[in-house]
């Protein structure tokens, strides 16, 4: 080959020559000096206040408020010291509880079918209902309830002529709520005192009235038919 004898280059850069004049680097200027002392500052300045923050938000954490507190959008003015109770107008008092009003218990009657065949007994349905707007404590035992039937003038039942003994029972009715107790009447006829009485309501198309009474609360009258 032709280039066989000659020697490879290295790759090295080659030293200067003797003798040659050697290279002047440029200086930077005052200028270039003067940025780069200004880039440096800032970014001294900017990592103190990094330290600084992070310190505040340490301390913050170890003050124990994790939440954020509430702000009054008053004004400072007129703001009353912390401590002091505001002049110039009363602190609302808080509202009375209801009270419970007996006089807006209500008692209802009801028979469960207009019309009864001869062989049908009726049952004869009572309902208190607290129209208040507070609960009640209510005495709905047998002490207390009448179921009481009558054919125009004519007494034909009450449900305490022949009670042997009427209990009491408290219950306590919420306002809105009722209380309902059911009599199925054995289409007999009584007297007060449970005297004897050998007599039977009529039938044939015989109209009859229920009034329910609780106390000295009585129901609207109801009629029905027996047939």
């Amino acid at each position: 080959m032709a280039n066989k004898g000659k020697q490879q280059s290295s790759g090295r850069p080659s030293a200067p020559a003797k003798g040659a004049a050697p290279v002047k680097r440029r200086r930077p200027s005052p200028a270039v000096y003067r940025r780069r002392r200004q880039v440096v500052f800032g970014a001294l300045l900017l990592v103190i206040a990094l330290i600084v923050a992070g310190v505040v938000g340490l301390s913050g954490a170890l003050g124990g408020n994790p939440e954020p507190q509430a702000v009054s959008t008053a004004d400072a003015s007129t703001a009353p010291t912390p401590g002091t109770t505001p002049t110039g107008s009363a602190a609302p008092s808080p509202s009375a509880s209801p009270v419970c009003d007996l006089n807006l218990m209500t008692v209802a009657a009801k028979t469960d079918k207009p019309a009864y065949g001869p062989e049908e007994k009726p049952l004869l349905t009572m309902t208190i209902t607290n129209g208040g707007t507070a609960p009640c404590e209510v005495n709905v035992g047998t002490s207390q309830m009448e179921y009481l039937l009558m054919s125009g003038s004519d007494r034909i039942f009450s449900s305490k002529d022949c009670q042997a003994g009427g209990e009491d029972l408290i219950k306590t009715i919420q306002p809105g709520k009722s209380e309902t107790a059911n009599f199925p009447w054995q289409r007999n006829r009584t007297l007060e005192g449970c005297a004897s009485i050998a007599a039977t309501p009529g039938a044939g198309g015989a109209y009859y009235t229920f009034e329910a009474r609780l106390g000295n609360k009585a129901s609207p009258k109801v009629a029905f038919q027996l047939n």
